[in-house]
């Protein structure tokens, strides 16, 4: 039977602190927040100096190559996590709904999102379509709301990187 020593758990627990950091740091970065990523990324490279320097320490044992495999899956598990809780950035969600509806449009901006809408037509008939600026959190509330309204609607989201203010600049988002 092979016997688990105390220091594969810390193997384990480093990857995993190691890598979350890691992941969220490169998601940061890629939604343009800098600052957060940097201050981010020195904690990582702490925490990774730490947790190499017990690996390199003890790799006469292939268990905690094992460990240090399995902290780095599960650092990558918690790292998307916990930028999916965070939910950082904003997203444009692009409803078509199945008639001139403008009782949809309003319904959202009294809810305090910021929407275009306009006419549109395709082989079936005309369609309203609607184009809402949310933060990435708010993103299922909004589906939510067109799913009720307009069950047969057909969605897409996308997330943004950059916007420059104009009109949606100012609405509440």
């Amino acid at each position: 039977m092979i016997k688990l020593e105390p220091i594969i758990f810390n193997i384990v627990m480093f990857n995993i602190f190691y890598v979350s950091c890691f992941t969220l740091r490169m998601m940061l970065v890629i939604k343009g927040q800098k600052i957060l990523a940097s201050i981010i990324s020195m904690l990582e490279v702490y925490i990774y100096l730490l947790g190499l320097a017990i690996v390199l320490e003890n790799l006469n044992n292939p268990i905690n190559i094992i460990g240090y495999c399995i902290g780095w899956g599960l650092g990558v598990y918690l790292g998307s996590r916990i930028e999916e809780y965070l939910a950082l950035g904003y997203v444009t969600v692009q409803a078509i709904v199945s008639s001139v509806d403008i009782k949809l449009p309003l319904i959202l901006q009294k809810q305090g999102f910021s929407v275009t809408s306009w006419r549109g037509a395709d082989k079936s008939g005309d369609r309203t379509v609607i184009q809402i600026l949310v933060k990435r959190r708010y993103e299922p509330k909004v589906i939510k709301i067109i799913n009720k309204m307009s069950p047969n609607a057909f969605i897409i989201s996308y997330e943004l990187k950059n916007f420059k203010e104009g009109f949606w600049g100012k609405a509440p988002l």
